[in-house]
């Protein structure tokens, strides 16, 4: 991995899809896709693997004009940030899909749960191939997490929902070794339902993410979020599970503070983690000006030593306009340069 400044710079994972990749109007209309949403892609059939390469060279790009550190592909070929990876595993029945509640408290179709749960082959092994083909620079990539997997899916196999985490677990655990294999620094394991589900995160949550990090080497990170601001507009201004993380066996932990206003003291808890400190408002399409995102940055350093602070975005960029997302980007790399410079 190359080396990396102090306050290195990163995307929490997504960036905006162009308007003549995918129906972007469609995409914002309803909840984060569980099952295949193939009406959202424009382009024919035959031409969609190449207009998502396209796309996906533009937000690599995009990164490294605006100044970020650590890049990644924009998660330019996902539907949402999760079912690019949970449609492609085995014992599921995406045809005739089960409900479930969602964050929000909509139902949601999602994938049924026939068999167990396994990955037949590498998912995203050949993205990250394609972004390390494409930049000198730190790579990231990321993938749904076992318990948040778990959540999002109609058991109608296990009959325990403990016992699902854990096939999923293994499955991402398969996946993360061959993603550092393809060339990524750092992978990222999205968990947003550790927020959303407290209860079953305590009883199980952390053992599932340790399961699915077991015997990982390279540099891994685990997400937490209150979900898209786009979708969720009501925000709590904590954590219902956050210090628990002390006890997962990832190098970082990636959480949010400029939509809730997070009161940054719950950081000492997690003393020896990285945070990447996600200090940039996905809620409006406004870009912050340099000194209040140094201002979010230093809010948290009475309680996490600078040289342990990524700093990024509060969640995935995906629902922004570009113009929006490129100056968000650019207000996180001008904070970052005036923070080096103490």
């Amino acid at each position: 991995m190359p080396a990396l400044p102090l306050f290195p710079t990163t995307l929490v994972g997504s960036f905006p899809q162009p308007e003549w990749l995918i129906d972007r109007a469609r995409l914002a209309g309803r909840f984060p896709p569980r099952v295949r949403a193939r009406e959202l892609w424009r382009p024919a059939p035959e031409h969609l693997a190449r207009a998502q390469d396209d796309a996906t060279l533009l937000a690599i790009r995009a990164q490294e004009d605006a100044g970020l550190d650590i890049v990644t592909d924009g998660e330019i070929r996902r539907e949402s940030y999760s079912n690019h990876f949970a449609t492609a595993l085995a014992g599921l029945d995406l045809d005739n899909p089960g409900t479930v509640i969602n964050r929000s408290g909509q139902p949601n179709p999602v994938p049924r749960v026939v068999g167990e749960v396994s990955r037949p082959a590498p998912v995203q092994a050949a993205d990250a191939r394609f972004l390390r083909e494409h930049t000198g620079r730190t790579i990231k990539v990321t993938v749904p997490g076992p318990f948040t997997m778990s959540q999002q899916t109609q058991d109608d196999f296990y009959g325990n929902p403990e016992s699902l985490a854990y096939a999923y677990a293994d499955a991402v655990n398969a996946e993360v070794r061959d993603l550092f294999a393809a060339g990524a620094d750092i992978v990222q394991l999205d968990e947003p339902y550790l927020q959303a589900r407290p209860d079953a995160a305590r009883a199980y949550g952390v053992k599932a993410l340790n399961r699915a990090l077991d015997g990982v080497t390279g540099t891994t990170a685990v997400h937490l979020c209150f979900g898209y601001a786009a979708i969720v507009h009501e925000r709590p201004s904590g954590y219902s599970f956050l210090p628990e993380l002390a006890e997962c066996a990832c190098d970082q932990v990636s959480i949010e503070t400029a939509q809730s206003h997070l009161d940054t003291s719950v950081l000492k808890h997690l003393t020896g983690k990285t945070i990447m400190l996600g200090v940039i408002d996905l809620s409006t399409p406004e870009v912050e000006d340099t000194g209040t995102v140094v201002e979010r940055v230093r809010r948290a350093l009475p309680h996490v030593a600078p040289e342990k602070v990524v700093i990024a975005t509060d969640c995935g960029m995906k629902y922004l306009p570009w113009e929006s997302a490129t100056g968000k980007m650019r207000a996180m790399a001008g904070a970052a340069e005036i923070l080096r410079r103490g």
